[in-house]
């Protein structure tokens, strides 16, 4: 079968890389990718694939049954939604849509998964079990799209036995894919906080009480916190403060804002509390109220041991053992966590940089970009997987 996959993505190379493109210069946000599903939905029905559609409004799924359809069911999702980034690339099919990008390679992700699609519904004959295609939106923006579909039944009917995802990584060469099983990573938790004093005139400290000196103290001791060894598998970040005071003017109110990443969920939980702890002392101390807000984000992400292991050894008949890496453990966040939650999953990284042709940019950046030739990679691959 890898003769015949690799010879179908050749041949649909030039289709899927005008589909990426597509896709690429007609950015939507997350819960807003109505005329991208209905791009995906008309390639479907050119192709004469049926589908289900509706998930989360945008979202679509198909199920494509090979042989003995009922051995088993694997599951391949993509992501489609983009970032608010203005792109700064100098390129024909750079985004139409102002302020909006596929900066973290979402347009290569679906692109991907319909080659494999289209080369697995022309090979149904020669493989076994029925394998279910997600092309989810909304993974950028919780409560992400992910965990909406689950509620609404994708995994179900038939139910998923384990489900596969691949994403783009800049910093791995075009040709080289890189897993790594067990927790691969972060959940993020975004942090809200609100510090009320007494405002008043600079120059008369006895009659205000200045929420920015509490919010310092606040900021420097959960920092302190999570630089204790004990933490280190941990990031805990404030990126906004908010005081609207002047030279002379102390404001009532200070809000910040950051992140609280986590590889365990224990740890978690035990750090949000830790985080409370700190906030009442801190109110307590400096006689202000503070109000915190933990809003849980995505989960951190488990890749399945032994099913990675098998990837891992598939992918190396695919594209041979030296283009295939281990991945370190990354605190950034992915909403397929909840899919990996659900069922046995194995999520793996794309390579799309090259340095020679200048492609070295990374994700969620303004010159974000690809080496097309990763999407025949890509498409082949992840058709590979499915059916090994």
């Amino acid at each position: 079968m890898i003769d015949e996959i690799k010879s179908l993505s050749n041949l649909l190379f030039d289709d899927i890389v005008a589909i990426r493109r597509h896709l690429h210069m007609y950015p939507e946000l997350s819960f807003k990718e109505e005329k991208t599903s209905r791009y995906i939905k008309s390639i479907l029905k050119k192709w004469n694939i049926d589908f289900t559609e509706g998930y989360v409004n945008t979202g679509i799924l198909v199920v494509l049954e090979g042989c003995s359809p009922k051995s088993k069911c694997v599951a391949l999702r993509a992501d489609f939604d983009a970032l608010p980034i203005i792109e700064e690339n100098e390129i024909s099919y750079c985004s139409k849509n102002i302020g909006v990008m596929h900066a973290c390679g979402h347009d290569a992700h679906t692109a991907s998964m319909l080659g494999a699609l289209k080369i697995l519904d022309d090979t149904k004959e020669s493989w076994n079990g029925t394998i279910k295609f997600i092309f989810q939106p909304a993974e950028e923006r919780l409560p992400g799209g992910a965990k909406q579909m689950i509620a609404e039944g994708v995994l179900e009917n038939p139910s998923v036995d384990n489900i596969i995802a691949q994403h783009v990584l800049p910093e791995l060469e075009v040709g080289k894919v890189g897993f790594r099983p067990g927790i691969y990573m972060a959940s993020t938790d975004e942090i809200y906080i609100e510090i009320t004093g007494i405002g008043g005139h600079a120059a008369l400290p006895q009659n205000y009480n200045n929420p920015i000196i509490s919010s310092s103290t606040l900021i420097i001791q959960l920092n302190n916190l999570f630089l204790k060894k004990e933490h280190l598998n941990s990031i805990f970040a404030i990126g906004f403060i908010e005081g609207n005071g002047s030279t002379n003017v102390i404001p009532n109110k200070v809000n910040l804002m950051g992140t609280f990443r986590a590889l365990d969920e224990d740890f978690r939980i035990k750090s949000h509390r830790k985080i409370q702890a700190i906030v009442d002392r801190v109110a307590k101390d400096h006689n202000v109220q503070i109000d915190l807000d933990i809003r849980s984000g995505y989960p951190a992400l488990f890749n399945d041991i032994q099913f990675t292991e098998k990837n891992i050894l598939n992918a190396g008949k695919y594209l041979g053992e030296n283009n295939v890496v281990k991945l370190p453990i990354r605190m950034t966040a992915e909403d397929f966590s909840y899919f990996a939650n659900a069922s046995p999953s194995c999520f793996y990284r794309l390579g799309t940089g090259n340095q020679a042709k200048g492609i070295t940019h990374g994700l969620h950046t303004s010159k974000f970009n690809i080496d097309e030739e990763a999407l025949r990679v890509g498409m082949g691959l992840i058709a590979f997987l499915a059916i090994s």
